[in-house]
């Protein structure tokens, strides 16, 4: 790897990742994998010897392809790359980094761009195929990252881009259930993209505004989380999720600021300083139906604002049918993204000794 990998590095949304064309990354997801981890520098806490941030927020990878799907134009996978263990996950996408995935899309040549704005149709593949429409601002033909759309947990403006989440009929209650019970805890168990736990703050003796920091310093509460979380992670059908990254954990308490409810979500071991996108969408259409256990029946009047640790994250949501089978019709959300680098990465070279990646999981 002498010669380096090409590599744009893209802030999307509140996280930051890595974005390479499939055709330029091994074809065996083994050996894929195992090229990533030394590409992010992992497993390091620091990641200092590659591109991660040492935060699983900045420690993300988009591998971007053509879609054979004639429905859209390019296929997007999420790889999760854990900064301190020997850990790349598809077990769940990104919200965040799918906002920049349709400029990489139009800057790599996969899409023409438009004279003032360029739909990119992306199939998301994992974990299970879903499309999307991205909206991205090119006038004069050529991405705009520069735009003045501010975005809350991001500290420096730039373009919008409009992210359509199309339903397809899935129920969102995974459990069959609107209500579980684990660990003596009440949750809601909720899917909109992303697996999500939902929990009351009052019932973990939290009022639901601590600071990010500070839950993670709460050994007791982060090791009773995990509980529930690998008991939730059986009952959603994603089997043992003691490897994986999902499913999240989203703490809820009252609104502070005039919007929907506020959040602290694990992510799932350290807490987010904002929100993910689906993982916002699946807060939403928790609050949204009637008998879970962050059900507000207020919520009707109130504009869709999840509340969180850098302010708020706005998604509209549609939603169909009742009960544990209510399922989503439709889901708009607008994030920005900028491109931060476009160049070549040179990864570390494997050692005999060094740990493998853990084999993806489905």
């Amino acid at each position: 790897m002498t010669a380096g990998i090409p590599c744009m590095l893209m802030r999307g949304g509140t996280s930051k990742g890595a974005y390479f064309l499939a055709d330029e990354l091994p074809a065996d997801p083994a050996e894929r994998d195992g090229l990533l981890l030394r590409i992010m520098g992992s497993p390091d806490a620091r990641e200092i010897d590659g591109l991660g941030g040492g935060h699983p927020l900045t420690s993300k990878v988009a591998v971007v392809s053509p879609s054979a799907d004639p429905d859209a134009d390019v296929d997007y996978l999420f790889l999760q790359v854990v900064p301190d263990r020997p850990i790349v996950s598809d077990a769940q996408t990104c919200g965040n980094l799918l906002a920049g995935v349709g400029a990489f899309a139009i800057e790599r040549g996969l899409v023409a761009a438009g004279p003032e704005t360029t739909t990119v149709r992306i199939r998301r593949v994992n974990p299970s195929p879903a499309l999307v429409v991205a909206t991205v601002q090119t006038p004069g033909g050529r991405v705009d990252y520069d735009g003045a759309e501010e975005m809350s947990g991001v500290p420096f403006p730039a373009a919008p881009v409009r992210l359509e989440f199309p339903g397809d009929g899935t129920p969102l209650f995974p459990t069959g259930r609107l209500v579980d019970r684990f660990d003596g805890l009440e949750v809601s168990c909720v899917d909109a993209g992303m697996p999500v736990v939902l929990i009351r703050a009052a019932d973990l003796g939290l009022a639901g505004d601590e600071a990010p920091a500070v839950l993670e310093g709460d050994a007791a509460l982060r090791s009773r989380l995990e509980t529930v979380r690998l008991a939730a992670g059986t009952e959603m059908g994603l089997g043992d999720v003691t490897r994986q990254t999902v499913p999240k954990l989203s703490i809820c308490s009252p609104a502070r600021h005039g919007g929907l409810v506020a959040t602290r979500t694990f992510i799932p071991h350290r807490v987010h300083e904002a929100i993910g996108v689906l993982g916002a969408v699946s807060v939403v259409a928790g609050v949204r139906t009637p008998g879970t256990v962050v059900f507000d029946p207020a919520a009707a009047g109130r504009p869709a604002l999840v509340e969180h640790p850098t302010g708020a994250f706005a998604a509209e949501v549609t939603l169909a049918g009742s009960g544990p089978e209510t399922s989503l019709a439709a889901s708009t959300v607008v994030r920005t993204a900028r491109k931060i680098m476009d160049g070549r990465v040179f990864p570390r070279p494997p050692e005999p000794e060094e740990a493998q990646a853990a084999p993806s999981t489905p």
